[in-house]
């Protein structure tokens, strides 16, 4: 069995690929921001964990999950302005480091940047 073909079950077997890839490439930037910005190794620091708890739970209730696009490019901008700043100052700073330490998430998040409009799906309740 090839590569691709692991790939490609893996890929259609997954229920939320979408969703679970947003989640774990927000993840990965804020641990590089943190262990970067505030030496941390392995656990994150307080502030950066209620920063990841805040953008996952903003994630859960994103009324376009498999639809969406980035975050960036969303016509709803569901952040406080606050913690709005605070991904911002992650996504830049752990952003260009992105390609040389999760090549593969970041591949994805930059042709995710591409999708023209995001899909609104019904949330379960």
């Amino acid at each position: 069995m090839t590569f691709s073909c692991i790939f490609r079950a893996n890929r259609m077997t997954q229920k939320n690929r979408r969703m679970t890839r947003e989640r774990k490439t927000v993840e990965a930037m804020i641990k590089i921001y943190c262990h970067g910005k505030h030496g941390t190794r392995g656990e994150l620091c307080t502030e950066c964990g209620e920063v990841l708890n805040y953008a996952n739970k903003r994630l859960e209730k994103c009324p376009f999950q498999e639809g969406k696009t980035t975050c960036g490019k969303c016509v709803i901008h569901c952040y406080k302005p606050a913690m709005k700043e605070k991904i911002r100052a992650v996504m830049q700073y752990a952003g260009p480091r992105m390609i040389s330490r999760h090549p593969i998430l970041a591949l994805f998040h930059f042709i995710d940047g591409f999708r023209k409009e995001a899909i609104r799906h019904k949330l379960k309740e």
